[in-house]
């Protein structure tokens, strides 16, 4: 009877060692990125006989989660429930975890309800998961009752919660959130501080996260730190801002990562960034990462997006592999040129190849179309949308509605609008900014008040696209209404774009004083745009007055910019002030301005064809002329004259 006591408790330890083994086995498989291996070893042991305990099961959960599997979470689950373990904190943790790894955020909530007893981790998990899926009102509830379940949040609560915002880009509630940290003692903590420099970035506060990445310890700064930082000055395109604090980054002594070179990439998107954006490519073969093809992707979109679009080829061709993201990097680079031959001859290539384009590629081609006025290339990507059941996505729908819009056919874009299941924000914006662009300035209100009324929440861009509908149609009372709405209701502070509208609306309607009166009680410095749209009324009605203290601005503001001295010209012109126009004329002689003749575009047969004022070289310029000037006789009978502007842009060049 004793032996057979001392055999039995024999095998039971021998066996909890072999269990502690098959852990052991499992937790190193999954640190060492085998996750399939790890599921494998489970599966093993349960065929063995022998039974997970409650270290198995967190292990496992945690291999599911890393490979965003819901029919192997829901199998392990299945295991758990039938196990001794299924009301440990430990294992009920792992399996909410898991789930929200999985994307099934209701099944995780579900589990979580159902826990007798939770833990900061178990609560840290379900914020995590409402967190980085944006839903903030989820995220809000939940961290009241965890509070007043009397669990103290720690520092990956904090984490979760300045996530969460990030998505709302509410400055507010980030700094309640940085202040709530600090009270509880967690702001030397340098991932709760990389947080929030990354949450001030987006909400456009980089002071504020400067201020947070000076407060951190040298010796505690990581990488992500830097990193953090120059994503923040990246997201904003102040790549000069970016490559000084990378020279400072290397200056103490930190190793730069892949990260650090995409982000300092993804800042140069203009052409003076040129140099910069070269400067970071040596530094990437440097590091040793030029061969990873995602920043061999994002050096493509560089180069395009500064108008080196043949350096971006020459890395397109030289590429071992392409994706599908290589791919629609290089198209886009195209179609946003307008070189819509090329990008749709690389469409075809990359179909022939085998690489499927996605919504990206058919977005970028959509979007190239609306730029050039391809209307009928247009409807053929429409088409290929609908046959490659892409159309199904509202981004696309939306990039349609854009396109045919731009192209002037709006009952096309009118119809997708109309068709659309879900309707989002950009949805309405892209339909009413289309109507104001065509002139449809009535509806472009309606659209808006009716948007307004269904619940939807207006954005900035909302806002500007139907203040410029009020502009160009004079709608002054509405467009103080749109305004004061957009500012006293919706609380959304006016940009540069909306002020713009504003001003150019009051001047639009002979109201130039109060619009200067706006102009200088503006709480950011006006750009050449503002004084532009103002100096733009001063033609209209004639002021030269006002126009001359509007042009002292923008000469000084874009002192190589021949638009503002035309225009200041035409007003003198027009107020019969030969003088000023002889004083403009060896202005710009003096500053070495020259006037760029304006270039048209036009669609044959598919093919794109430019052409500028009193271009010869066309193989059938005496039949165009020809045409051209029966119309302007057909003009002038129908009593049109030529405004004094054309024929002083033609002496000014």
């Amino acid at each position: 009877m004793v032996t057979s006591a001392v055999a039995q408790r024999f095998n039971r330890f021998s066996n909890l060692s072999t269990v502690g083994l098959w852990n052991s086995n499992i937790r190193e498989a999954l640190n060492q990125g085998y996750t399939q291996k790890s599921l494998l070893l489970f599966r093993q042991m349960k065929q063995m006989g022998l039974e997970p305990d409650h270290l198995t099961f967190p292990f496992v959960a945690k291999a599911c989660g890393k490979l965003s599997n819901l029919s192997y979470s829901q199998i392990v689950h299945t295991h758990v429930v039938k196990s001794p373990f299924q009301s440990d904190i430990f294992v009920q943790t792992a399996m909410v975890d898991m789930y929200v790894k999985c994307k099934h955020l209701e099944c995780a909530f579900n589990l979580f309800e159902r826990m007798p007893v939770r833990d900061v981790a178990s609560w840290n998990a379900m914020l995590m998961g409402f967190a980085q899926s944006g839903r903030i009102d989820r995220v809000s509830i939940l961290f009241r009752e965890m509070r007043f379940s009397g669990i103290q949040a720690d520092s990956v609560t904090v984490v979760g919660l300045t996530q969460s915002i990030c998505y709302s880009k509410n400055l507010k509630l980030v700094k309640a959130i940085h202040s709530f940290g600090i009270q509880i003692g967690i702001e030397s903590n340098v991932s709760v501080a990389n947080t929030w420099i990354a949450a001030y970035a987006k909400c456009g506060e980089l002071g504020l996260a400067e201020s947070v990445f000076d407060g951190i310890c040298m010796g505690l700064r990581t990488v992500v730190s830097w990193n953090s930082m120059i994503a923040g000055y990246a997201y904003f395109e102040k790549f000069l801002d970016a490559v000084n604090f990378y020279k400072w980054m290397l200056h103490d002594e930190y190793r730069p990562d892949i990260s650090t070179i995409l982000n300092l990439l993804s800042s140069c998107v203009q052409p003076e960034a040129l140099i910069q954006g070269k400067m970071i490519h040596a530094h990437g073969i440097q590091v040793g990462c030029d061969l990873d093809i995602t920043v061999g992707n994002t050096l493509i979109s560089m180069y395009s997006k500064c108008g080196a679009i043949d350096s971006a080829r020459y890395l397109f061709d030289s590429m071992s592999s392409r994706t599908c993201v290589s791919w629609t990097a290089m198209i886009g680079g195209y179609a946003e040129k307008g070189d819509l031959d090329e990008a749709l001859t690389l469409f075809y290539a990359m179909e022939a190849v085998g690489e499927k384009p996605d919504l990206v590629t058919v977005v970028s081609l959509i979007s190239g179309c609306g730029q050039t006025g391809a209307l009928e290339l247009g409807r053929w990507v429409d088409s290929y949308a609908i046959s490659n059941e892409l159309k199904n996505s509202v981004v696309v729908c939306n990039a349609l509605i854009d396109m045919y819009m731009k192209c002037g056919s709006i009952n096309d874009a009118r119809e997708i609008f109309y068709t659309i299941p879900e309707r989002t924000v950009v949805s309405w914006t892209t339909m009413i900014a289309g109507c104001a662009l065509n002139g449809e300035f009535k509806e472009a209100l309606d659209l808006f008040f009716s948007m307004v009324e269904l619940g939807l929440k207006p954005n900035h861009i909302t806002f500007l696209a139907v203040l410029q509908a009020c502009t160009h149609a004079g709608f002054l009372e509405k467009g103080w209404e749109c305004f004061d709405l957009m500012t006293k209701v919706y609380k959304i502070n006016p940009g540069l774009d909306h002020y713009s509208c504003v001003a150019d609306l009051l001047g639009r309607r002979g109201k130039l004083k109060e619009a200067l009166d706006l102009i200088h009680s503006m709480p950011i410095k006006p750009d050449a745009g503002i004084w532009g749209a103002l100096l733009a009324a001063c033609k209209i009605h004639h002021d030269v007055e006002i126009g001359e203290y509007v042009a002292c601005h923008l000469f000084e503001l874009e002192p190589q910019t021949a638009v503002s001295y035309v225009e200041m010209a035409n007003i003198y012109a027009s107020a019969g002030r030969w003088d000023g126009v002889a004083r403009i004329r060896t202005l710009m002689k003096c500053n070495g301005v020259k006037k760029l003749p304006g270039q048209s575009l036009v669609q044959v047969n598919g093919k794109s064809h430019v052409f500028t004022v009193e271009d010869s070289c066309h193989p059938e310029g005496l039949l165009i002329y020809e045409m051209l000037d029966g119309l302007a006789l057909q003009l002038k009978e129908e009593g049109f004259s030529p405004h004094l502007q054309g024929i002083l842009e033609h002496k000014l060049e």
